[in-house]
């Protein structure tokens, strides 16, 4: 999972002429990642965060790399670490403005990665908060893809565990992939990913 999200959230990135000092950074720490090196990839958004404190997007991706390296991680120590790091970022954001789309996705993805590293512990406490974020995520942008196909993805997990029916996440994921057909970003590094993730669960959703 977190090399295919890695893969999916760098699709659209490209590195040519920035145009400001802040692109320049956000492509620097963009290619580091892509190279594999999330902790200097983080460190340099956290600098770009304290200089552009108008800017959420630093913030954001300092969430989403560390909530993306807690994936597949079997150190609970470690996974403590990055998704205690992803909410430190997010909480600075979300008290400036608890109604973006993308940073309530965000949130619920974080709340994600704590159920993945521990079902029996977190499954209880954050499932229903996860799929609150989504609704409230969707409700604010009804067109961000990410936030339809992040809410079904995570019901398919519930379902698969407890052996109900799928299709109706299934024809969520069939819309979110409309969504993200459609969607254009509003502003340079603004989240793109998501597409790929998709059409892989739409896959799995026609075997």
């Amino acid at each position: 999972m977190k090399k295919l999200f890695l893969a999916v959230a760098l699709l659209t990135f490209g590195f040519t002429q920035a145009q400001s000092k802040f692109e320049e950074g956000m492509g620097k720490a963009m290619q580091l990642w892509k190279e594999g090196k999330s902790q200097e990839a983080s460190d340099l958004l956290e600098r770009i965060a304290g200089a552009e404190k108008n800017s959420w997007l630093p913030n954001y991706y300092i969430a989403f790399i560390n909530t993306v390296s807690s994936f597949g991680m079997k150190d609970k120590t470690m996974v403590s670490a990055v998704l205690n790091k992803a909410q430190n970022a997010l909480d600075i954001e979300m008290a400036k403005d608890s109604n973006n789309s993308e940073i309530l996705v965000m949130q619920a993805m974080i709340y994600t990665g704590w159920v993945a590293s521990d079902p029996m512990t977190y499954g209880m406490k954050y499932s229903q908060k996860v799929i609150e974020l989504y609704n409230k995520a969707q409700a604010l942008a009804p067109e961000n893809p990410r936030a339809v196909f992040g809410k079904a993805e995570y019901e398919i997990g519930g379902a698969k565990y407890f052996g109900t029916d799928t299709k109706p996440m299934c024809a969520e994921i069939n819309r979110s992939i409309e969504l993200f057909n459609k969607f254009k970003p509003s502003m340079p590094f603004a989240p793109q990913w998501g597409l790929d993730r998709a059409l892989e669960a739409q896959k799995e959703c026609n075997k």
